[in-house]
């Protein structure tokens, strides 16, 4: 009995130790959640495990889900051997890596699957764990299509189409947002609404998806000007929300009109000789038939424009337009303008002919005008004013005054509207030359040419004294004649005498000749026939030459006094010894001391010094 109680007892402790170890054996499976990879790119899918109790004969295989079925599409033998299989979606373009990562290539939408990895280690057990591939791709630009080229009416009960928007080819499902006025529309589906949007999706062979929106509502007059515009919002890897704007449309309403307006197009005030442009409009559309008149008179105009063409005085008065809206009988749609058309008259000068005057005498014009506003009337020469009350005064006490004078007249008030008018003045008397400018010749001989001017009228005639050959010309209110004649010893002693006289009187002016200062190949200024230096800084130029070479030769001769000592030091002349004993003898004779110093500039200061003894 001991016996089998024994045995009892050992067959539990067996079955104890083996259900023991079959709890610690585990296998542990870990992949990534999620991955994410863009479309025709390459997808990664790691995998990785632990066994316990250690195993040597592990199989690691990857399968997908595909209508709630399993199917294997790889697997790896520990020991190396690694298989995709045949007919799957994933075959030739799937592959597992030496760390049991799945490799699949040319990813497409359609393996945006569930991935599965499973470890088989035998008596250790087995573990998977599951991944999802997402596959991205941006969608084209959405294009927005407007419904029709034909108004919508305003005030409809019913919702109106307004446009469709498409995008296509996105992945994963895209959305569409429509916006107006810049301000995202409410997503609203229901069509009993008045603004509500009908989505359409549609998936491609290609796995991509298109995406339809169109957009209906019941406009209102405020939506005459808004601006309507779609958007694609899309998805990428890593959390990133893109999007993509449409063109933008504008609506074609119809709605009735309740207020109009008349406005004058011109941009100033109107002056005779404008174009001028009315125009008359409603805040409706579209726009009804309008009458004009002026004065209560009829007038004619095309659509709501009423032109004048060159405007005139007689078209100042007060110009309506008048319009009715079938849809909107009871607005009052009138508009008036009071047109002023400004002129000013043709400026009337009196005396209005030419005026002669002597010389001296006083000549006077009056310029008057009329004009639709205050005015103003100048007297100009040129450029300078002389008169702003429309009298003008001139003493001819100068030929310079001769000539036209303008007034003008102006409506400051009207820019650009201005009238003028002009006035002749000759002044007639003896004739009178300007100061003349002499002339000048290389040497006496050669010709010159000299130039008189003179005021007058008559236009005075001219005489050269001696004569040359003359020509005439006229500078304004001045004639000028000129000379051309040899320079001889009488012309550049006594000069030549311009003469001019009319039959009021006669002037006359000496003008001079002379040399001009000729210059020399040497440099040299010519004056009497004595050459001379140029200028100063050529005579400060000889002198520096002159200081350069006497510096040179002191210089030359220090050196040689220098060698000569240097020779006599070192007893290579033969005057060495008697130089010698000349020393030795001034030591006896007490009439000449000569003193020997070590200082170089004193030794040749010496040498220069040094007189022979007295005994020779």
């Amino acid at each position: 009995m001991d016996g089998i109680k024994f045995g009892h007892s050992w067959l539990v402790c067996t079955l104890l130790l083996c259900a023991l170890q079959l709890c610690r054996a585990s296998v542990t499976v870990n992949v990534a959640p999620k991955v994410e990879v863009l479309k025709d790119k390459i997808a990664k899918l790691p995998c990785t495990y632990t066994v316990s109790p250690a195993s040597s004969n592990n199989i690691v295989e990857w399968h997908i889900e595909l209508q709630g079925n399993r199917k294997r599409v790889a697997y790896r033998m520990q020991s190396g051997e690694a298989k995709s299989d045949k007919d799957t979606p994933l075959s030739g373009r799937v592959s597992i890596n030496d760390d049991f990562t799945l490799t699949v290539t040319s990813v497409q939408p359609s393996d945006g699957l569930v991935f599965f990895c499973s470890v088989n280690a035998g008596t250790a057990g087995s573990g998977e764990a599951s991944t999802v591939l997402k596959v991205f791709f941006a969608p084209e630009k959405p294009t927005l299509t407007q419904a029709s080229t034909q108004a919508i009416s305003v005030g409809q009960s019913t919702s109106s189409e307004i446009g469709t928007c498409v995008t296509m080819n996105g992945h994963p499902q895209p959305r569409i947002i429509w916006f107006k006025d810049g301000q995202p529309l409410p997503e609203v589906k229901d069509r009993k609404e008045k603004t509500y949007m009908v989505p359409s999706l549609v998936r491609e062979a290609s796995g991509l998806y298109t995406i339809k929106s169109t957009l209906y509502m019941q406009p209102s007059k405020a939506d005459k000007d808004s601006v309507f515009q779609c958007t694609v919002e899309y998805s990428l890897p890593g959390d990133q929300i893109k999007q993509k704007k449409s063109d933008t449309i504008n609506l074609n309403l119809n709605y009735p009109s309740e207020t109009a307006t008349f406005t004058l197009l011109n941009p100033g005030a109107v002056k005779e000789g404008d174009n001028v442009t009315m125009k008359c409009e409603t805040d409706g559309n579209p726009q009804p038939e309008f009458d004009f008149t002026k004065n209560d008179k009829p007038v004619f105009g095309v659509g709501g424009l009423l032109m004048l063409k060159s405007a005139k005085r007689t078209d100042t008065g007060v110009y309506k337009c008048k319009a009715i809206d079938f849809d909107n009988l009871d607005a009052d749609l009138t508009g008036e303008i009071t047109l002023s058309v400004h002129y000013i008259d043709p400026m009337n000068v009196s005396p209005a002919k030419p005026q002669v005057v002597m010389f001296g005498d006083t000549v006077e014009w009056q310029c008057k005008t009329k004009a639709s506003a205050p005015h103003t009337v100048q007297w100009k020469k040129g450029s300078k004013v002389l008169s702003q009350d429309g009298t003008l005064s001139i003493k001819a006490d100068s030929y310079e005054k001769d000539g036209e004078y303008v007034c003008v007249g102006a409506v400051p008030s009207v820019p650009g509207l201005t009238g003028q008018a002009s006035a002749a003045l000759t002044i007639t008397g003896k004739p009178v030359i300007e100061t003349p400018v002499g002339g000048e010749v290389s040497k006496e001989g050669d010709e010159v040419s000299l130039r008189c001017s003179a005021f007058g009228s008559p236009a005075p005639q001219f005489t050269w004294k001696p004569s040359g050959k003359q020509s005439v010309t006229v500078e304004g209110n001045k004639v000028v004649s000129t000379v051309t004649l040899p320079a001889s010893a009488t012309v550049m002693k006594d000069g030549v005498t311009c003469e001019v006289a009319n039959e009021h009187g006669a002037d006359s002016k000496i003008i001079s000749v002379s040399l001009k200062r000729a210059v020399d190949s040497a440099d040299r200024v010519l004056l009497s026939g004595n050459p001379v230096l140029k200028s100063a800084e050529q005579q400060q130029g000889g002198s520096s030459g002159v200081v350069i070479a006497v510096v040179v030769c002191v210089l030359l001769l220090l050196l040689l006094v220098a060698l000569i000592y240097f020779l006599n030091k070192k007893s290579k002349l033969p005057c060495a010894k008697k130089d010698k004993k000349q020393v030795a003898d001034a030591e006896v004779n007490n009439d000449i001391v000569v003193e020997m110093k070590t200082d170089k500039a004193n030794e040749e200061a010496g040498l220069l010094n040094k007189r022979p003894p007295a005994g020779q």
